[in-house]
């Protein structure tokens, strides 16, 4: 049996949770979120999911590279993404269930920089590095699902991705989750995954990776996250949709109007997603949070992530979807 962790923010007395949101204003951000993708839409820079929007009763003007999603579309595709979704360790005994308010947790990564170890040197992180967390990240009961902590920097960044690859599959018996490389790469990852499980249907029925992609803010579905949502789900392995959006920067800077444009940029990969394969596992994710407008910078730690994370698990359940936020 995969674990089950304990659960959070349902009305008995156990766990914790925080009520941000109520089921009234959870409505106004969906209609406020159906009436931006239908009015304004979605940039889309990849031609086979432009195709993809078109048939599937969308508005699409492939001139602009937009893309006006019905309110039916959108509906359509949130009942049909599983509400439970398994995500398989290489040891079954660290299979994962997410689901309901069950809360699971993983390390955070794509770092391009590390602190060695070793010599306190602040250097590039080199593919031995993922090695060497995926190791920590095994042998930690508190870590459910390793996620790629950082990239390769020592090996071509043409092919970054595969090493990362093939070092998380070496080095971890836990469900592992990475993005970055579009879809000819994922393609070879799934086949490097399915070697791992025993072929491409062992791999549908107990998936050992979640892909990954980041919609770029505001709402733009760029060539290389469409094309990993569109490969994920012919595949039939789990899909992280993770809007990075930066309130008052690239999205508004109120909270409500954040998650307007958060949400948008979530629900069109999850519609490009169930267009492509109905019931494609898929979950909702977030590492939005504000800018810092005296220095640029993304403030990760802030309060401010921590309110639009909780405000987006409300959604993600108000939805019946799986959700990963970021933690500060």
């Amino acid at each position: 049996m995969g674990k089950r962790r304990t659960s959070a923010g349902r009305q008995l007395m156990q766990g914790m949770g925080l009520n941000l949101l109520s089921d009234d204003e959870l409505y106004e951000l969906h209609l406020a979120t159906l009436e931006l993708l239908e009015q304004t839409g979605v940039k889309v820079e990849h031609s086979k999911a432009l195709d993809i929007f078109d048939g599937g009763g969308c508005i699409v003007d492939k001139e602009k590279q937009l893309v006006k999603i019905p309110a039916y579309v959108v509906e359509d595709a949130i009942r049909s993404v599983p509400s439970e979704i398994l995500l398989a360790g290489r040891n079954p005994k660290n299979d994962v269930i997410l689901g309901g308010s069950r809360v699971n947790f993983t390390n955070f990564g794509e770092a391009p920089m590390v602190t060695d170890p070793f010599t306190g040197e602040y250097r590039e992180s080199t593919k031995q590095d993922v090695s060497n967390i995926a190791l920590v990240t095994d042998a930690l009961s508190e870590v459910d699902v390793t996620w790629r902590p950082c990239d390769a920097r020592d090996v071509s960044s043409d092919v970054s991705a595969l090493h990362v690859m093939e070092a998380l599959l070496a080095n971890t018996t836990k469900h592992i989750a990475s993005g970055d490389g579009g879809e000819e790469l994922t393609r070879v990852r799934i086949e490097m995954a399915a070697a791992v499980a025993g072929g491409k249907e062992k791999l549908k029925e107990r998936p050992l990776w979640t892909t990954i992609s980041c919609p770029v803010s505001p709402l733009t579905l760029g060539k290389i996250p469409a094309g990993d949502v569109i490969e994920s789900a012919m595949a039939g392995i789990p899909h992280i949709a993770l809007s990075m959006g930066l309130s008052g920067g690239t999205s508004p800077v109120t909270l409500a109007g954040a998650l307007v444009v958060h949400n948008a940029e979530i629900l069109s990969e999850i519609v490009l997603s169930q267009l492509t394969c109905k019931g494609a596992p898929i979950i909702y994710g977030s590492s939005t949070t504000c800018i810092d407008l005296k220095t640029a910078t993304t403030p990760v730690g802030s309060p401010e992530l921590a309110v639009i994370s909780a405000a987006v698990v409300k959604l993600a359940q108000y939805y019946r979807l799986c959700s990963l936020v970021a933690g500060g």
